[in-house]
């Protein structure tokens, strides 16, 4: 008994090859032939522009502007569980979120 024969899936790379015509299919675009070298990571057009800004700004609120309204606070205060609780999270999700957003280009 072949592999042809058993009536299920059989994996021919010949068929893949042929359709690298250029087109991109459903898993992205082409990849480059054997003669072609992909582009270098440092010639995209990547800068530091508003995006790093804001990242930097949540930066400063994340690591400084939070400890520091945690540790004046004082242990006998009405929001001291507020000030353990909350105030180390929301900084924390908002900086995981704009450090996604600002790295991913369209």
């Amino acid at each position: 008994m072949t592999s042809s024969d058993d009536g299920g899936y059989v994996h021919d790379p010949a068929t893949f090859d042929a359709d690298a015509d250029g087109e991109g299919g459903a898993d992205g675009p082409a990849a480059a032939g054997p003669d072609e070298e992909p582009a270098h990571p440092s010639t995209a057009d990547r800068e530091f522009d508003w995006r790093g800004w804001t990242l930097v700004g949540v930066l400063i609120v994340a690591f400084l502007v939070a400890p520091t309204a945690i540790y004046l606070v004082p242990p006998g205060a009405e929001g001291y569980r507020f000030a353990l609780l909350i105030l180390p999270l929301a900084p924390a999700v908002l900086l995981a979120i704009t450090a996604v957003w600002a790295t991913t280009r369209p």
